[in-house]
């Protein structure tokens, strides 16, 4: 990030967020909502001082709730830039218009308590989707104990806890009294894998995590023993199965097939109650901690950002690609590439090697003086265009625009974003619209010739 932050010919904007995308590939006309930060970037020197000085705590969205951030914080330690950001909802300057605190103290006279928002508008040749994803709610599993019991967290908790920066330097802790866990219990297709909840489909990335968290436990706290529930084993990929039996070998995790159906308190302890399916015993672990492993979803504004791109989606929120096989990082409008798990749940090796395949497909378009189209796109012929603009409607990538030639109203067709898919041509009255090479004549001309070969052959026979 700071290699990428301090190239010349990269311009990154933070705390900013899409608002509105017009025009095609080679030529895309972005506005960007820069969202005032209260800190003057070009005078912060990233010292530390106001972080240090402020006297507003709140939960730290970062360490997702396990520790504490100021009201004017950095989102995390290795955030590029290096400068904090003022949360105006927390800050008691812009709450009780008092404190002032980082303003005083700042060496720099960085703090600027009047700054506004922007609209940035830049012109782009191309464009690259890694809205990355979430995590879905466990607390609609109310047999879990999700958001009810401080001692159930999910895996993304934990791993912030066994981050030397995390919350707890390195050191994991029961939420609820802050001791060390002896056994932990993980929960497999929390949300995954489950049609009632809405996620049918595999996370993929849930058992290799688990297994690596497992492991991890034990190496820091040799004498913690997992249990792991689990419903299938998909660790598929390069070396990732062997690593799950390395976890079960040589770290004594233990795997249990099934699915848990209760979990309730007693005492300090949390009792976890499930089945074994292979055996069909029912069984029930005291556990000190309960770790969920949490479905991958797509960002809760997936579906807005779609329509800002004029890229479609599935019924979950996640990109669709142009073709899974032959375009896999593409997407229906020309000049927009998808990458990471915006599309669907990747790991990192799938996630780097998409990545570097939407670079190379993007440098694609930015290398070449002219972009060669495909040359089935649409074409109208103004001779013939009444100007009912039924086929604007029915375009579904805004590629047919209103124009007016010597008075008389038409349909233009913009190549550029033009697909071919052949609505206009269906629906236009008056013949006018035709897909290049899929013209009314073309087509029985085709027809013909087929027909004269056959019956050369001798394949064929029509009667008069």
């Amino acid at each position: 990030m700071t290699e990428s932050s301090q190239n010349e010919n990269i311009e990154i904007f933070t705390y900013s967020e899409v608002i509105d995308v017009k025009g095609f590939v080679g030529n895309f006309d972005v506005t960007i909502r820069k969202k005032p930060r209260y800190v003057d970037m070009g005078k912060c020197t990233g010292c530390g001082l106001c972080i240090e000085k402020c006297p507003t705590k709140v939960p730290s969205e970062w360490d997702l709730g396990l520790g504490m951030r100021k009201a004017i914080y950095k989102p995390f330690g290795q955030a590029v830039p290096n400068v904090p950001v003022i949360d105006k909802e927390n800050c008691r300057f812009f709450t009780t218009g008092k404190c002032k605190v980082c303003q005083k103290i700042c060496p720099a006279q960085a703090i600027d308590y009047e700054q506004k928002e922007e609209l940035i508008k830049k012109k782009f040749g191309a464009i690259i989707v890694a809205t990355g994803f979430t995590q879905f709610d466990p607390s609609v599993y109310g047999e879990y104990g999700g958001g009810r019991f401080k001692d159930v967290i999910t895996a993304l908790h934990l791993e912030r806890m066994l981050d030397a920066s995390g919350p707890t330097g390195g050191h994991v802790i029961r939420p609820s009294d802050q001791k060390e866990p002896k056994n932990i219990v993980f929960i497999q297709c929390v949300g995954s894998r489950d049609e009632s909840k809405g996620y049918p489909y595999c996370s993929r990335i849930c058992c290799m995590y688990t297994a690596k968290q497992a492991i991890l436990l034990k190496d820091h706290f040799p004498d913690t023993q997992s249990y792991i529930f689990y419903i299938d084993i998909r660790a598929g990929g390069k070396n990732y199965e062997e690593f799950v039996k390395r976890a079960q070998r040589e770290y004594g995790a233990i795997y249990i097939r099934g699915r848990v159906s209760k979990i309730y308190e007693k005492g300090d302890k949390l009792i976890v109650r499930g089945v074994d399916t292979l055996t069909g015993k029912q069984i029930e672990i005291e556990a000190d901690l309960v770790v969920l492993a949490t479905a991958i979803i797509p960002q809760p504004d997936s579906k807005e950002l779609a329509k800002i791109l004029n890229i479609p989606h599935d019924q979950y929120g996640f990109f669709t690609e142009a073709h899974p096989k032959l375009q896999p990082v593409e997407s229906l409008t020309k000049g927009i590439f998808l990458t990471g798990s915006c599309q669907f749940p990747k790991d990192i090796p799938d996630s780097v090697a998409t990545t570097g395949a939407a670079s190379i497909r993007a440098c694609e378009i930015l290398s070449k003086d002219e972009l060669v189209l495909d040359p089935k796109i649409a074409k109208i012929d103004p001779e013939i265009c009444s100007g009912c603009l039924n086929c604007l409607e029915v375009c579904p990538f805004d590629a047919i625009e209103r124009n007016e030639v010597n008075g008389k109203i038409i349909a233009q067709v913009i190549p550029t974003l033009c697909h071919g898919c052949g609505n206009c041509a269906a629906t236009c009255r008056t013949k006018a619209a035709n897909v290049e090479g899929f013209a009314d004549d073309q087509i029985y001309a085709q027809i013909a010739s087929i027909v004269e070969i056959l019956q050369k052959e001798k394949l064929l026979e029509l009667s008069e």
